[in-house]
Formats: structure tokens, sequence, C-alpha cells
């Protein structure tokens, strides 16, 4: 991991959270739209939506189906336009309209899961956190750190043992960088990465490229 850690380090040295936000407020409502649904996407509707929406009052102050409309391009609006209103009703209810800091109370929000609130903690108030998001668990799995069955939770809960605690936050975005950038899904930059040597997955892909070598 500290081979990794360092690797990582030098290809995304300033790899950070790519959702654009002001406060912590608009940080919750952009990774909450964010979910089965791109950074870009987010960013392209909260441009207009942060304009609109400036606090939890503003989105209780339109009918749903308007709110429904303002987010319509993000994946599943219409049941992130009802956790954004009932968000907002609780943040106005019980925090006098401010996003709590605790973890836990951020997970008992509407819409607001494990991986949400480990965003929200760890870039809006400085507290060290790694959020398990689909980069960061192909990644994980295909580095060795994780299983491939293990669950998200199993996945953060390991990487949290392996990486000091002071680096959990930029370890987070790095990997995120490093899975969205090089590490793809889809044609991952095997032949260029510098992590071949530690990842079996990435030499097994290599494989039939270097027999085809071997054979001409």
């Amino acid at each position: 991991m500290t081979h990794v850690l360092a690797v990582i380090g030098d290809m995304f040295p300033d790899a950070h959270c790519e959702l654009n936000h002001s406060n912590p407020f608009e940080l919750t409502i952009a990774v909450l739209l964010s979910a089965q649904c791109t950074d870009e996407t987010v960013n392209k509707v909260t441009a207009d939506l942060f304009q609109k929406y400036r606090t939890p009052a503003d989105y209780l102050a339109v009918p749903l189906d308007e709110l429904e409309n303002d987010i319509k391009r993000i994946g599943l609006y219409r049941n992130k336009a009802k956790f954004i209103q009932n968000l907002s009703r609780i943040l106005i209810d019980e925090y006098d309209g401010e996003v709590p800091r605790e973890h836990e109370a951020l997970t008992k929000l509407p819409g607001v899961g494990r991986k949400t609130a480990n965003v929200v903690v760890s870039n809006a108030f400085g507290v060290p956190a790694i959020a398990v998001d689909t980069h960061v668990e192909r990644v994980s799995k295909r580095l060795g750190f994780a299983k491939a069955d293990d669950g998200v939770l199993e996945v953060e809960k390991k990487l949290m043992k392996l990486v000091p605690r002071e680096l959990w936050t930029e370890t987070h975005h790095r990997l995120i960088f490093f899975g969205r950038y090089h590490c793809k899904a889809q044609n991952p930059k095997c032949p260029v990465c510098p992590l071949l040597d530690c990842c079996k997955e990435g030499q097994q892909r290599m494989k039939p490229a270097l027999n085809r070598k071997a054979m001409n």
C-alpha cells in the first residue's frame, strides 16, 4: 500500500473532489445527486440549481414537480427531489438549517448513505474518511487490497486498516482519480500502468498481448 500511495500520489498530486460546491449544504446536495450519475452531469445541473436554491428553505418553497424539473437530467431525479425536500425539512426542524458535522447524524438524513456522509465530513469539515465509490471499489479489488466479493463497507474497513488515518481523505481522492482517468472499468491503461508489477488482474489482461508479441 505504501508503494501504491506513492505512485498514485505522483500521478495525481492534486486529486480533489470534482463536485462543484461552496458550502457543506451544497456538497451534500451534489453528492446526493451524484448517485448513479457522473460528476460532470451533476456539475452541469448544479450550476443553475445552486443559483436558484441557496438554503434548505428555498428547496421547500417550490412544488415537488418544479424541483423535479430542475434536476430531470439527473438519473432517478424523482426520488432525489423527494430526498432533497425531506432532507431540507429535517435540517430546518432539527439542525437550524445547517448540515450536521457528525457522521451518524448525516447518515440519518434522507438520501444520505455512508459514502455520502464520508464525502461530506472529509471535504466540508476536514474529518479523515475514505468514501468508497465505484472507482475506489474497483481499484481496491484489482490491486488486491480487497476481495472480489467484498461489499463496500468491507472495502472501506480494509482500506482504513492499510492507510494511515491522516492520509484517508487524500487517498480517497487519488484512488478516484486513478480509477476515473487511468484504471478505468472499460479499457484500463494496463500497458502503461506503473502499478502493473503489483496488479494480478492487469498482468492477466496483458498476457494475450505478450503472447502475440512472442509469436511475432
